[in-house]
């Protein structure tokens, strides 16, 4: 705070020069002639504003030219990347997105009109932000594929060409020591939801450094559509620590840091400053880590969920709607949601995604068989987890801690025709599991031979997820998983993919499996209830309301995910079902005028009244204008 008010003080002073400067360009000969001698596109300017009004005021805002010592004195630090450009290259980037554009009107390939879309959709959002939720809102099938996954991959990707006006802040390796101060130049005094990246792992793009802010913007856009969340409550978040992306490190348009990724205990340092910052200054905000690699988002996790109200949506999000998923396979072949325990499932990825569907899974399956250490270890045995080395067992060196709990034991897998680093073909041939679950980010994993030996399965109808993001890292198409294993499978994705005509009227279903169904009430339904950490309980809560969000018509056809017109309805009940989660684990404390006994008072149709009371809608309210 020191360094805050010092600014201050400079500011005052440098105002004080400029005024002085100002009277002084008129000045006055030895004849008493009057003389101007500066021009006025070269004298200094006064403004009386600071922070992000600059940045909102087309006739002073400089975007990424503000050189450190404009933005320190202006308040602007945090406010923009890291990087400052000259005019020269603002020039060039906006020159070569021009070409772009002209190419893309030739061409016209699927991608650029997308990308158009969401260009189109970004201008309404500069405009008036009430009128771009409210087209958001009413269309959100049609657009959120574009503010979110998988348009939002595109965007991250072309990020340093997109950028036209700040949104959100940015934090960089170079900011340590000032960001309890920098949280200060955010103009908001109540933010209710953060998303933070760090751009590490930005979908299955990998590593794009200060630009992976698109997907931290574009998820805040569904807190606000889909749970009702203030749009001016909520606070995009980029850390920048640098990139391993080489290429972005000798790119001279790039707007991040162009040096190597901190590590070790110089980015724990990074982390845990930003995380004191933001909590100081709004002590009620919900952080929602998005897209951190593997290495990191475990570890962050276990080091900041029983301290802060905070989750990682990779982690526990795409847990939850994995679990939604196969609890809904369960209900598909006609079964109770308690026969979970029953399911062999093969898991193709072991990543941060991947590890968290299986803690999840596996949790789940140990309360439906009694919650014991003994259910805890029978459920391990559900498993086989093939990474890209094969599949993972004991005799593994060098093994992954987080993955170690699901190694299979040797002698286990020698029974079943198995060997350490068996192929994931082999895998199903041997295992025939139930359900076959794609969290890898390889593009095409699920080949025609390893769907060919799905069809041994021993289930009435096996599952196929192919959940990675975006489209073209999904590990196979609708077409192929209905063509090649037969028409009787259950199909979901992550990205979306249309139905599959299956002739004679029968359709086969592409069910999105979105984190969209759950992180928007999981951050909502953690607001309303007060509750100063997100426990498993909530979120596991969550998933079962999802998974039971279907009727029973609709699960016996396929459909185990609803569809996304109905996001307002799903966040509601979602965040319902993690209030009252919240009020049995006694982790409630109540919100604004609601305390934790009159909470705990509510029936459920009470606590839908008063989760819907609480979502924001997109309406023009009454302005009244008063002097400061």
């Amino acid at each position: 705070m020191g360094n805050f008010f010092h600014q201050m003080r400079v500011s005052s002073a440098l105002l004080k020069r400029l005024q002085s400067h100002q009277r002084a360009i008129a000045s006055v000969n030895v004849d008493g002639s009057r003389s101007f001698t500066t021009t006025e596109g070269h004298r200094p300017t006064i403004v009386h504003k600071r922070s992000i009004d600059i940045l909102h005021d087309p006739w002073f805002n400089k975007g990424t030219a503000f050189s450190m010592t404009e933005r320190d004195r202006l308040d602007l630090r945090g406010l923009l990347p890291p990087n400052v450009m000259s005019s020269e290259q603002q020039i060039e980037r906006f020159m070569a997105d021009l070409k772009r554009l002209q190419l893309s009107a030739r061409d016209g390939p699927s991608d650029p009109y997308s990308l158009a879309k969401w260009r189109i959709l970004n201008r309404l959002h500069d405009r008036n932000e009430t009128m771009y939720y409210k087209v958001l809102i009413d269309n959100i099938e049609e657009y959120a594929p574009i503010v979110y996954t998988p348009t939002v991959g595109l965007v991250c990707q072309k990020y340093s060409g997109l950028f036209r006006r700040p949104r959100g802040m940015y934090f960089s390796a170079e900011d340590r020591g000032e960001m309890m101060s920098m949280v200060y130049n955010w103009p908001a005094d109540q933010v209710d939801m953060i998303v933070v990246t760090d751009g590490s792992r930005i979908l299955g793009l990998g590593d794009l450094g200060v630009q992976g802010i698109g997907i931290a913007i574009g998820k805040l856009d569904l807190y606000v559509a889909a749970a009702g969340i203030n749009p001016q409550r909520v606070l995009p978040v980029m850390i920048d620590v640098g990139t391993n992306n080489e290429k972005l490190l000798e790119d001279p348009l790039y707007l991040g840091l162009q040096e190597h990724r901190l590590d070790g205990e110089e980015y724990i340092a990074v982390i845990d400053e930003f995380m004191e910052a933001v909590f100081t200054r709004w002590p009620h905000v919900i952080v929602q880590f998005e897209d951190f690699q593997s290495k990191w988002a475990f570890k962050l996790l276990q080091r900041y969920r029983n301290e802060y109200r905070m989750f990682n949506d990779d982690v526990q999000g795409t847990a939850g709607v994995a679990l939604a998923g196969l609890l809904g396979a369960v209900r598909a072949q006609g079964r109770p949601m308690i026969d979970f325990p029953k399911m062999k499932i093969v898991v193709a990825g072991a990543g941060s995604a991947g590890i968290g569907v299986l803690n999840a899974a596996r949790k789940t399956m140990a309360r439906m068989l009694g919650d014991t250490d003994i259910a805890f270890e029978s459920a391990r045995s559900q498993f086989w987890v093939v990474d890209a080395n094969g599949l993972i067992t004991e005799a593994r060196e060098n093994i992954d801690p987080d993955a170690r709990p699901f190694a299979r034991k040797v002698k286990e897998i020698e029974r079943q025709g198995l060997t350490e680093g068996a192929k994931l073909v082999e895998v199903v041939r041997q295992v025939k599991p139930d359900v076959l679950l794609g969290l890898s980010a390889v593009g095409g994993l699920f080949s025609k031979e390893v769907l060919e030996a799905l069809k041994g399965s021993t289930s009435t109808r096996p599952a196929i997820f192919a959940m990675s993001n975006p489209t073209k890292n999904a590990e196979c198409t609708p077409e192929e998983a209905f063509s090649i294993v037969g028409d009787n499978i259950i199909f979901g994705s992550g990205s979306p993919f249309n139905n599959v005509d299956l002739g004679n009227g029968h359709v086969g279903h592409s069910n999105q499996a979105n984190n969209m169904f759950l992180f928007p009430g999981i951050g909502l339904g953690t607001l309303l209830s007060g509750s100063k950490v997100v426990s498993d309980g909530m979120l596991q809560a969550a998933a079962e309301c999802l998974a039971a969000y279907m009727t029973e018509e609709e699960v016996l056809q396929g459909i185990i995910y609803p569809s996304i017109s109905r996001i307002r309805d799903i966040t509601k009940e979602v965040a319902a079902a993690v209030i009252k989660e919240a009020i049995e684990e006694d982790l409630a404390e109540g919100y604004r005028e609601i305390d934790a006994r009159e909470l705990q008072k509510l029936t459920e149709d009470e606590i839908r009244t008063y989760v819907m009371n609480n979502m924001w809608s997109p309406e023009y309210p009454t302005l009244v204008y008063k002097k400061e």
